[in-house]
């Protein structure tokens, strides 16, 4: 029975996960954590997802409950991310990151740890999001010369702009296209800016209500116009997709890896 820990389990997306995990035959919800001063910290986890009452508590750190589990899924910011990653592959566990917004240095410092960690790191575990990924490449590659335009909408209290899945859709155009996305990109536009530049990739960011997330990339081209769009009407495709991993990945050597390697695309 592979043993799992929900990071940020309180939170919209760690109460999905954590459902999931339960619901598993091959899973054992082992743990779950909150930050110190959140006021389920201490509490059942039973309690919490309505699925009854004792049994494990809520835990301030993962540290206090690492020695039990075998893979963490962690939802939560960049910091606790990085805390909770070290955490981890000190102990030799496996860890599966969903957390967007990690600056560059903080996505290095992951890296430099391949050796000594088991990570599935990405910015969207939704199984078609995925694949998405993978038609975009194809796609990117074949309209050479079209506008490449992404909009991305989230909720309101979303934190993060542009989300890291729109991040990730703009660095595989540019990639398929040869171009530099630091020198390249545009989030957003205002005045006079004169005539689009053929070489720009821009990422609008929209926030609205209660939308789960939904993502289009278009390419434009004379006479036509290509749309590639995921939208996600709730979030249990992301956790499931994190569960999915946490099994995966429970049974990889070292090393970091992200949802194509899960789904084998």
């Amino acid at each position: 029975m592979l043993k799992v820990a929900v990071t940020g389990c309180g939170g919209r997306m760690g109460r999905e996960i954590a459902g999931l995990v339960l619901e598993n035959p091959e899973m054992e919800l082992a743990g779950g954590t909150e930050y110190k001063s959140h006021p389920l910290v201490g509490t059942g986890i039973l309690s919490m997802l309505g699925k009854g009452s004792g049994g494990l508590k809520i835990a301030a750190s993962l540290a206090e409950i690492i020695s039990t589990v075998d893979v963490v899924i962690d939802f939560s910011a960049p910091e606790a991310t990085m805390e909770h990653f070290n955490t981890v592959a000190d102990a030799g566990k496996a860890i599966v990151i969903g957390t967007t917004g990690l600056a560059p240095e903080q996505v290095k410092k992951i890296e430099s740890r391949r050796a000594d960690a088991r990570c599935v790191r990405s910015p969207n575990m939704s199984v078609g999001v995925n694949v998405m990924f993978k038609l975009l490449a194809q796609a990117a590659r074949s309209l050479s010369g079209y506008d490449i335009e992404i909009v991305e909408i989230h909720h309101k209290l979303k934190k993060d702009a542009p989300s890291g899945t729109a991040m990730r859709l703009a660095e595989i155009c540019a990639a398929e296209t040869g171009r530099d996305l630091s020198k390249v990109g545009v989030y957003g536009r205002q005045g006079i800016i004169g005539e689009r530049k053929p070489e720009e990739i821009a990422v609008m960011s929209l926030r609205l209500g209660d939308v789960v997330g939904e993502h289009t990339v278009i390419f434009g081209g004379q006479s036509e116009r290509i749309e590639i769009t995921h939208k996600a009407a709730s979030r249990k495709n992301f956790a499931a997709g994190a569960v999915l991993a946490a099994g995966w990945l429970a049974k990889q050597k070292n090393g970091l890896y992200d949802m194509q390697d899960v789904l084998g695309l």
